[in-house]
């Protein structure tokens, strides 16, 4: 594990080192022939970071609810002429591409690197022919959801936990830090499940957060993610000492929101043909169900958790769809 762990973080430098020093030349040139950096002033005066550009909104936004000590909130992919909107949503997520598998440095996009950037992403998430088991869309959902809905931002890609772009891992599929103004910092922890059915989704949603509250798994994870988080990070600072090996467990998990993302099949969806009060019910009464199972398992009254849904007409048409534009962009 400690080879691993050295392995991983000398690859991250020396991609950080090029980054910095692609950085230092291009800097080096006239102001006129200098691309935006990460950081910009705006009219105000105040810093625009990368992060704040984002893909327009696709997901419809049904409710958001408080179940004991667990929020709940539901997305959907809408309709059209009938149908469940599955390609647009395929698309919705490769929009996210960059966001989800780019370091902020490599966030310079311009109309020269363009296609460069979505093929760079889309190869490190995956490019294995079976793609039918894979639950990278689900994790790019979950992403997007956190970005575009609470305000994340990512603090280590899941990709540069790979040593090939193949790689399943055994990790967070999501580490985002959350920065409320004049309050405490928030990591945002997540784990993504793409099933069929939503009752084996959400069991082992929580048997996957059970592992990783692990004091063992978090003192790892500490140790791992730390040096990953990019030096100009907002609030770096009181970040990265979340992630200091002095720093007590508990001080971690208190600053800690675990976020549950639930894509599966899901009736609601499969028989709509539309918004209306008749879907919104069934599909309330979904997360309900899911939203039982988290609570009855006894994590949110030991944790800050979100539970997160969104509902799918198929999860094969959706990965199918998404597989596809996945590799015409690589």
């Amino acid at each position: 594990m400690a080879k691993k762990r050295r392995i991983i973080n000398m690859r991250y430098q020396i991609h950080r080192s090029e980054c910095r020093l692609r950085h230092q030349i291009r800097f080096s040139y006239p102001a006129r022939h200098r691309y935006s950096c990460s950081y910009r002033k705006t009219h105000s005066g105040s810093m625009l970071s990368v992060y704040d550009h984002k893909p327009a909104r696709f997901l419809i936004d049904l409710s958001k609810k408080k179940h004991a000590e667990l929020t709940s909130s539901i997305y959907c992919a809408g309709f059209e002429l009938g149908k469940w909107r599955c390609s647009q949503l395929a698309f919705h997520l490769a929009e996210w591409l960059p966001d989800y598998a780019l370091i902020e440095e490599e966030l310079r996009v311009n109309h020269a690197n363009m296609l460069l950037k979505l093929n760079q992403a889309a190869v490190r998430v995956y490019t294995s022919e079976k793609y039918k088991k894979r639950g990278e869309a689900g994790e790019i959902a979950l992403h997007a959801i956190c970005r575009d809905f609470f305000q994340t931002i990512p603090i280590s890609p899941r990709v540069f936990y790979k040593s090939a772009s193949n790689d399943l891992i055994k990790a967070f599929d999501m580490v985002h830090a959350r920065l409320p103004m004049a309050e405490p910092v928030e990591l945002w922890l997540g784990e993504s499940k793409l099933w069929e059915q939503g009752d084996s989704a959400i069991a082992n949603a929580i048997k996957s957060v059970r592992s990783h509250i692990d004091a063992g798994f978090l003192a790892n994870e500490k140790l791992i993610l730390g040096p990953q988080i990019p030096k100009d990070t907002p609030r770096y600072e009181e970040i990265v000492k979340l992630f200091h090996k002095s720093t007590s467990l508990d001080a971690f998990l208190k600053s800690s929101v675990f976020v549950v993302g639930i894509l599966c099949d899901s009736e609601s969806a499969i028989a709509a043909l539309q918004h209306d009060t008749q879907y919104l019910s069934a599909v309330e009464a979904e997360m309900e169900k899911l939203a039982k199972s988290l609570n009855e398992s006894g994590l949110p009254s030991q944790l800050r958790m979100v539970l997160i849904y969104l509902p799918l007409a198929t999860k094969e048409s959706l990965v199918a769809a998404f597989d596809e534009r996945l590799k015409g962009l690589q």
